[in-house]
């Protein structure tokens, strides 16, 4: 292969570059052609805020207590199950404050008593934990 002065030559990584300085001592250096090739930065992690959240350790006693105030509750029972599974999930994944409003909607609607409804915020922080 022949080389010429300030050649420049593609590969799949990027741009080898061959050049020739004035004592004729042959160089080659390689370019980064995409941004991935190049060194990132380590990102850095950012502080969030803890919340309280349902503890998974503790499931199935939650789910026992709240099965006894759901039996005792005027909701029937298809769709007393259906809450259950849905509170279990938004205060073990989001939070206990998101737990809690979406029970507040069943209030709103007329499902749960604010007696029940009680009884449940009460279960939740019972449960919940700091992660």
């Amino acid at each position: 292969m022949v080389v010429y002065k300030n050649s420049t030559r593609k590969v799949p990584g990027g741009k080898i570059v061959t050049s020739t300085n004035a004592a004729g001592v042959m160089t080659t250096t390689r370019t980064p052609n995409s941004p991935n090739s190049q060194k990132t930065k380590p990102k850095t992690k950012e502080a969030t805020r803890r919340q309280a959240m349902l503890n998974t350790h503790r499931l199935s006693p939650f789910k026992y207590d709240m099965n006894e105030i759901l039996a005792n509750s005027q909701m029937d029972e298809a769709k007393a199950s259906a809450f259950l599974a849905s509170v279990t999930a938004k205060a073990s994944r989001q939070s206990t404050r998101d737990g809690k409003d979406f029970v507040k909607t069943f209030l709103e609607e007329g499902d749960i008593t604010k007696e029940e409804f009680d009884r449940i915020c009460r279960l939740l922080d019972k449960y919940s934990k700091y992660r």
